[in-house]
């Protein structure tokens, strides 16, 4: 079987008889070469398109000399490996043609033969292991690609590029969750353009940005006149991805109505515009993300299950910016370099007392938040170093801060439970996990407030 990694086209350029038959029978030993043989320079360069791996050629040639020829070859192509064969033990010219790109200067002496085996077997290993890295850095390119746009080394990101690697092997619907601001859509564009579909469009369509009576339109489009209004053929969101990748961001806000027609579309590969009849083919990859728990949509009626097995596909679950560790570090230098750079500043990094910043605050708006905070600190800073007082944090929502007013330990216990159950979704699994306790505790807390707030709705009903 032939090797994928072994040159199949050598040129033996010689004009000695004698040579020619000795160079061409050492070619020819290994049954998957194809050998040419030329006794002149211009022969060999008219031959040039034929892509040889390896040539073989004598310095004194009729027609040009072995420099002359060498120059040409490597102009055409500088991957072919030239081994030069000379009459003349002439170290100076050996030198020369060696810096001008020759793998190797044979003299023809008894030596010869054995000589120009060992190159030969020489050139085909070093040929080999460029062919076996030049796959080696194919199969790292997706890897390399992710680095550059999603920045992280922790445990949890580590297993969200693995699942990406994994994304991108196939056209399997992906989901991804996880919560606002930590970076879905970027995934999603990542795995676009590592894909199967990189050639496509990316077209993406956030749900909950849409009104619902305008959603369909959107995403099917509409024939002229099917409405009051449609002037235009429009075409939908759908159609625009044939090809690409529909990504289909807060797909959990998709009203349940909507949700029947997508599963059709999506089932039979086709869509119909709005006013239209004719079957429109659809082949897109689709990825979804949503920041809500799908499975507890569909138990509570708001999402349909048929829909929810379709897109499942492979589930990817980003995880917040406050537990990624030193991710944090790593992303708000990319932000800074990013901004300053974009902006002709210099600030180049953070201080001890920055760093400890960042990585003290929980970042309820995760890594959205984190950029525009090192921004603004890029701006606020003195000098080439942004330092602790130059970084502020200004989100909307409320944190947590225990030492503001006294309380019983029962009710400290109380708000930490819901603090991190507001925190994580009311995964009380998870919470229970985190904070070291038992689940039944946390649903015993939950009853008493839960009694609590109707003994104070009966209260007030009273009055």
């Amino acid at each position: 079987m032939k090797s994928k990694f072994e040159p199949s086209r050598i040129f033996v350029v010689e004009n000695d008889p004698n040579y020619q038959r000795m160079v061409k029978y050492i070619m020819e030993m290994n049954p998957d070469h194809e050998v040419y043989v030329f006794p002149t320079g211009t022969e060999c360069i008219k031959n040039l398109y034929l892509k040889p791996s390896i040539i073989s050629l004598e310095h004194s040639l009729p027609d040009m000399s072995g420099n002359e020829l060498l120059k040409e070859i490597k102009a055409f192509d500088k991957d072919i490996s030239v081994i030069v064969l000379s009459a003349q033990n002439d170290i100076a010219i050996a030198v020369q043609l060696l810096k001008e790109g020759a793998s190797d200067y044979i003299t023809k002496d008894k030596d010869a033969k054995e000589r120009l085996m060992n190159t030969l077997l020489l050139l085909k290993d070093n040929r080999h292991l460029k062919k076996e890295l030049a796959l080696l850095k194919k199969e790292l390119e997706t890897q390399y690609e992710f680095s550059k746009t999603i920045i992280g080394n922790s445990k949890s990101m580590k297993t969200v590029f693995t699942l990406l690697e994994k994304a991108v092997k196939t056209n399997i619907t992906v989901s991804i969750t996880g919560e606002t601001g930590t970076g879905k859509e970027v995934v999603a564009k990542s795995i676009h353009h590592n894909s199967l579909h990189k050639k496509g469009t990316f077209v993406a369509i956030n749900m909950s940005a849409i009104p619902k009576e305008l959603l369909e339109s959107e995403l099917f489009g509409y024939e002229k006149g099917a409405f009051t209004g449609a002037n235009t053929k429009k075409i939908g969101k759908l159609e625009l991805a044939h090809h690409g990748t529909l990504f289909l961001d807060e797909i959990g806000e998709m009203d349940i109505n909507m949700q029947a027609k997508l599963l059709r579309c999506i089932q039979e590969r086709e869509i119909v515009r709005i006013g239209g009849n004719k079957p429109i083919k659809f082949n897109a990859r689709i990825i979804v993300a949503t920041h809500r728990d799908l499975a507890e949509e569909v138990s509570k009626g708001n999402f349909r299950e048929d829909l929810y097995y379709r897109l499942l596909g492979l589930p990817i679950k980003l995880p917040p910016l406050r537990e990624r560790g030193n991710d944090i570090i790593l992303l708000a230098r990319h932000f800074l370099m990013e901004f300053s750079r974009r902006n002709g500043l210099s600030k180049v990094n953070f201080t001890r007392k920055a760093k400890d910043k960042l990585l003290a605050y929980s970042y309820p708006g995760n890594v959205r938040e984190l950029r525009a905070s090192v921004e603004l600190s890029a701006v606020m800073a003195i000098g080439n170093m942004v330092d602790a007082e130059d970084i502020r944090f200004n989100s909307p929502k409320r944190t947590l801060n225990f030492l503001t007013e006294e309380m019983t330990l029962k009710k400290y216990n109380y708000k930490i439970v819901r603090h991190f159950l507001e925190r994580h979704n009311n995964d009380v699994l998870l919470v229970a996990k985190k904070l070291d306790i038992g689940k039944s505790t946390i649903y015993r807390m939950l009853n008493v407030e839960k009694s609590l707030t109707s003994k104070k709705d009966q209260t007030s009903n009273i009055h």
